[in-house]
């Protein structure tokens, strides 16, 4: 009867909030649509939206995307309302949004991850920064009333555009943010982590987002229609890689660049942006913005910080939310799947954070006194906390051990004795990254039950007592692997895990059952082939002990007293990432039969994930 209640009475309020808005908006700005030109006399689309108070004068705050500035139309309006964006036209930010060069209404040759070029030679040199910069300039001096302040933000791609802004220079340019930005996609962004190629998500964006686009237009290109819906069945029997090149023809450009470019080469450091992070301006401030379970971008938030922090020499922030892919801008940041954050997150973010941090360098109002260099959720204890660093200055790296009969402990008690567990890896059966039945991957998944995974005889589980007291990790886990495989290659895949007491439950939300909910905290694949060198790949020897040792994306979790710390290791990851064939081949290029079975063991001596302990966090 609650719910009832709550849906006819608080949805009438929201959807009555919002046409107010909506009202208030289109009756208080004016759209333009204009072509801007670049340096090299390439126009490109940019729609403005421009307050009518000419009482004073106003910031610009700019989005420059590949996923449209739609609608189109000088009376069509971008709904502004339906979040927190509705508080800067409330305060006559200029609003700007832009197709970038090659992509929807702008002229040009559209170019994935368009490498920066440092040192600029003439006018045809031209980048995503020069791009900006040539839109920057124009804006402030053909658009009346503004301030001479401009900002840039985005999220996903158009966070890789906002990266690329901050190395524009333009000297108008006071803040940028960055939030789920794309970096880098053979590390650890969208479609590879540590060299695992991620299939299921490359294919899906490419299929769509890949097809020319011959002429500047406003339709968007039909989406792909698999043919079962079943996600696992339909990568399964299709197969190797090379049926999904033929399923999508010759025509997808960067697809065939992802099937050609298997290693961490020049050709993809070149576009990896955190290379040329020392150019930014010290007068343009940085916030960079990520969700601790992002599907696509986890690695992008925390590793653009930091390449940020250590290479310029701007006021550099990060804020790191318990969210999905871009959930701060949803307004609704009370949960992710089944797992509950006691409040309204995004909200927090917005308000304390965001709008704060733009008004202050753009509208010259207010103060940031409230944002801390970093300013981190931690799930499990569900709280924001504020720092001075990240890794905060005082974690202390301290490995737990692969044991025995599953357990897991912090003192190491195996005595060099040689023993091992073992599985059989089939590609044939590939060990699914979610339980159920999926058309689209799901963005859950990164916090969801891995109970469906412990069941199987090919994933290894190991883990705690119920702990006597809280543990907080604050920081990037590391792997330690000694294992030998049968054959010459294998993945391996690390899951940290929150165990929940059997008796657990959240007070007024359980749809789930939560006793006994083994939380996914942070997973990570490493394609063993690359554990000495990303550049240059290496076979394994057969049967012969080595170590795997990765990096995974920080965490910021506490495992409260009375639950367990649990560690899962398995091979495959499936659909979520391609199956390796486990021999030494061009896994994008090979064939049905050349996928084989393997028996993969992990030494419980020299086994270890080594976890970034935050002591006396209260």
């Amino acid at each position: 009867m609650r719910k009832i209640v709550f849906i006819f009475i608080i949805l009438p309020i929201i959807s009555f909030a919002q046409n107010t808005d909506s009202a208030w908006i289109v009756q208080n700005y004016t759209k333009k649509e204009v072509y801007i030109p670049m340096r090299d006399g390439v126009k490109l689309f940019t729609s403005i939206y421009l307050p009518k108070d000419i009482s004073s004068q106003h910031p610009i705050l700019m989005t420059r995307t590949p996923y449209s500035c739609a609608p189109y139309g000088e009376k069509e309006f971008r709904k502004f309302w339906r979040n927190h964006y509705k508080t800067y036209l409330k305060e006559n930010f200029i609003m700007v949004i832009q197709d970038v060069r090659g992509r929807w209404m702008s002229e040009g040759e559209f170019v994935n991850i368009r490498p920066y070029i440092p040192n600029k030679k003439n006018k045809t040199d031209v980048d995503e920064a020069s791009d900006t910069y040539d839109t920057i300039d124009w804006l402030i001096h053909n658009l009346n009333h503004n301030n001479g302040n401009v900002g840039v933000f985005g999220i996903s791609y158009p966070g890789f555009y906002t990266a690329m802004a901050a190395l524009s220079n333009h000297p108008a340019l006071k803040a940028v943010s960055p939030q789920a930005p794309v970096t880098d996609w053979f590390m650890g962004d969208d479609f590879h982590h540590n060299g695992a190629f991620f299939a299921m998500d490359a294919f899906a964006f490419y299929s769509s987002f890949g097809k020319p686009r011959p002429h500047p237009t406003t339709v968007a290109p039909k989406p792909f229609d698999y043919p079962i819906k079943d996600n696992y069945r339909f990568y399964l029997t299709t197969g190797a890689l090379p049926n999904l090149t033929r399923l999508l023809g010759d025509s997808v450009a960067f697809w065939n660049d992802l099937m050609n470019h298997p290693n961490y080469t020049s050709w993809w450091q070149e576009r990896n942006d955190r290379n040329f992070m020392q150019n930014i301006l010290p007068t343009t401030a940085s916030l960079v913005v990520g969700g601790l379970f992002d599907a696509e971008d986890c690695f992008g938030a925390w590793n653009l910080y930091k390449a940020i922090e250590t290479k310029a020499k701007n006021n550099n922030k990060l804020v790191m939310g318990p969210w999905y892919h871009g959930q701060w801008a949803s307004g609704d940041g009370t949960h992710l799947g089944n797992v509950q954050f006691d409040s309204n997150t995004a909200e927090w973010y917005a308000q304390k954070i965001e709008i704060p941090y733009f008004n202050y360098y753009l509208n010259n109002t207010g103060n940031v006194d409230g944002i801390a260099e970093a300013n981190i959720f931690f799930s499990g204890k569900n709280e924001w906390h504020q720092f001075n660093a990240w890794p905060p200055a005082n974690i202390q790296m301290q490995p737990i051990y692969l044991e025995k009969n599953g357990s897991l402990s912090f003192i190491d008690k195996n005595n060099k004795a040689i023993s091992f567990d073992e599985y059989i890896s089939d590609p044939a059966k590939p060990v699914p990254y979610t339980d159920g039945i999926h058309e689209n991957r799901t963005r859950e998944y990164m916090v969801d039950d891995q109970r469906f995974a412990a069941t199987r005889p090919d994933v290894l589980v190991f883990e705690t007592p119920p702990l006597e007291q809280d543990i907080t990790l604050a920081g990037p886990l590391t792997a330690h692997l000694k294992v030998s495989i049968s054959g010459s290659d294998a993945d391996f895949v690390v899951k940290l895990i929150d165990v929940f007491p059997e008796n657990f439950s959240y007070t007024n939300h359980d749809t789930y059952h939560m006793g006994g909910y083994e939380m996914l905290v942070r997973g990570e694949i490493m394609r063993g082939r690359y554990r000495m060198s990303f550049e240059k790949p290496e076979a394994f020897v057969p049967n012969v002990p080595t170590i795997v040792q990765y990096t995974l994306p920080d965490v910021a979790h506490t495992f409260q007293k009375g639950h367990k710390i649990m560690i899962q290791i398995q091979s495959s990851w499936f659909p979520l990432v391609d199956r390796n064939p486990q021999q030494y081949i061009d896994i994008y290029h090979a064939k049905n039969s050349d996928f084989k079975k393997a028996t993969i063991r992990i030494y419980h001596h020299d086994s270890y994930i080594q976890l970034p302990i935050l002591p006396n966090f209260n």
